[in-house]
């Protein structure tokens, strides 16, 4: 049998306020345990929540930038449970009238197409504490300095097909919230999770198949093998005449496996109602329409200005425009080099290499744009060669200086002179006499593979220097002659 699968994702993004969405207190990421916890955190008799109207704009920011409803009247909710790292007993969060409504992000794809995917809502809540289970042997500790952190839970439509579009789809809000300055994106301390709700069906069924959500899931590879390994779960125990469980599951990337939590909950167990101690959240039309007018330029537009203005291919666009910081730094390459292709080549292949070796970000790169933009001006104006770059590019990520200083100053300069170019080669063919006449005494197809042989030989023979299309010409010329 064939297999259809349905993906759906719930992202709980961390907004980048300096303070909680109800208390006000402030919260560092790696404090010590607790030392961040407030009185309303704490949920401490008589304390009232106070709503935090950064956390309202840049939910707002987020839902003009996909095109969503925005609920100019919206309400926040008790939504009621008992767990250790909640004080309260309920977590303030919005059920019926969220502030984001329905909207969509389209996402580029591996093979360079597009896709639409829905997004249902996006609403306001406060974050809970943390279970620390590690240190106590066999307790467990809680820390409450997470504990009302405003989030924004981002809740998609069930549109994703495999666990890459699903990928895809984190990255393209990844990339979003980090374009409009909302949230750091930092997956590894927790400012972006994501819960994947995962369900199979016979290909051509209309209805779905029971899901089963993967909660607190925080890096893209282990997404796709938390989606991947559930999936085959799921279709082995239907195969083998089981039936799938509604159920909250974990994914442990050290046994490649999903577990199960508890029974997957629905709203009603939550016992949902109005926060009496919150007002509804009126938003004005000036408020909205000041908001839109601070609206960046977002990765869709970005994505498709460079394939306009700079001829990029939908990938190499959707690479450079996956990050703010690394769309600046190749517009700054570009306006020095003057060579957009070659500036793409560079920052995709060359840098992104370095910067994954080092485990840097981009603006953490120790080659500048400035620096990699007067490289690439000596490769166009054949101060260097290509391969001669890749020593430069080395030798500034050392701090060896600038291009011209490198070059300069490990004589690096390429030779472009046709009659020094010509001696070299006429010493390197009196060298190899015997493959010269090999080369004349074959046919055509032998001697476009023997003509690689000489051209390593004749740079070899000038340190790479020469001009590798002048070696090409001249050496073309006196085999032939």
């Amino acid at each position: 049998m064939q297999w259809e699968v349905v993906i759906g994702l719930e992202i709980h993004t961390q907004l980048a306020t300096q303070s909680k969405i109800f208390s006000g207190s402030a919260t560092t990421f790696g404090s010590e345990p607790n030392t961040q916890a407030s009185l309303v955190d704490l949920g401490m008799p008589g304390v009232l929540p106070v709503l935090n109207q950064e956390a309202v704009r840049m939910a707002v920011m987020f839902g003009l930038a996909i095109d969503a409803e925005i609920g100019q009247h919206n309400v926040f909710a008790r939504k009621n449970y008992f767990y250790p790292d909640l004080p309260k007993g309920y977590q303030i969060s919005q059920m019926e009238l969220p502030i984001v409504g329905k909207g969509y992000l389209d996402i580029p794809l591996e093979d360079g197409t597009i896709k639409r995917v829905g997004v249902t809502r996006a609403h306001l809540e406060e974050d809970a504490g943390k279970s620390l289970h590690e240190e106590f042997n066999g307790a467990t500790g809680i820390d409450l300095n997470r504990a009302g952190t405003p989030l924004l839970e981002i809740v998609s439509e069930p549109d994703m097909r495999n666990a890459k579009e699903a990928v895809a789809y984190v990255k393209t809000i990844h990339a979003l919230v980090r374009y409009l300055g909302i949230c750091d994106g930092n997956m590894a301390e927790g400012s972006l999770r994501c819960d994947c709700n995962v369900s199979v069906r016979p290909k051509g069924q209309a209805e779905y198949g029971t899901r089963c959500e993967i909660k607190n899931v925080n890096s893209f590879r282990f997404i796709e093998k938390a989606i991947n390994t559930e999936v085959r779960r799921q279709i082995e125990l239907i195969e083998d005449g089981g039936k799938v469980i509604q159920q909250t599951r974990l994914y442990d990337p050290n046994k490649d496996e999903t577990r199960a939590m508890r029974s997957k909950e629905e709203a009603n167990d939550y016992r949902y109602f109005p926060d009496p101690d919150l007002l509804p959240v009126v938003l004005e039309d000036s408020f909205l329409n000041d908001i839109r007018a601070t609206l960046p330029e977002l990765p869709p537009q970005k994505r498709e200005r460079f394939q306009e203005q700079f001829g990029l291919s939908v990938y190499d666009a959707s690479v450079l425009a996956s990050s703010r910081e690394q769309a600046d730094y190749f517009e700054k390459v570009v306006s020095i080099a003057g060579d957009a292709k070659l500036a793409a080549n560079w920052v995709m292949v060359e840098l992104g290499s370095l910067l994954n070796k080092q485990g840097l970000e981009i603006d953490e790169a120790p080659v500048t744009a400035e620096q990699l933009g007067g490289m690439l001006l000596r490769i166009k104006d054949n101060t260097i060669s290509g391969k001669i770059a890749k020593t430069v590019f080395e030798a500034m990520a050392s701090g060896e200086g600038s291009a011209d200083e490198i070059i300069e100053k490990r004589g690096l300069k390429q030779v472009t002179d046709s009659g020094a170019i010509s001696a070299v080669l006429d010493e390197m063919l009196a060298a190899n006499a015997e493959q010269v006449e090999q080369y004349r005494a074959a046919d055509e197809a032998k001697r476009g593979k023997m003509f690689g042989f000489f051209v390593g030989q004749a740079m070899k023979a000038s340190k790479g220097k020469a001009n590798p299309q002048q070696v090409n010409e001249l050496l073309k010329s006196k085999l032939e002659g």
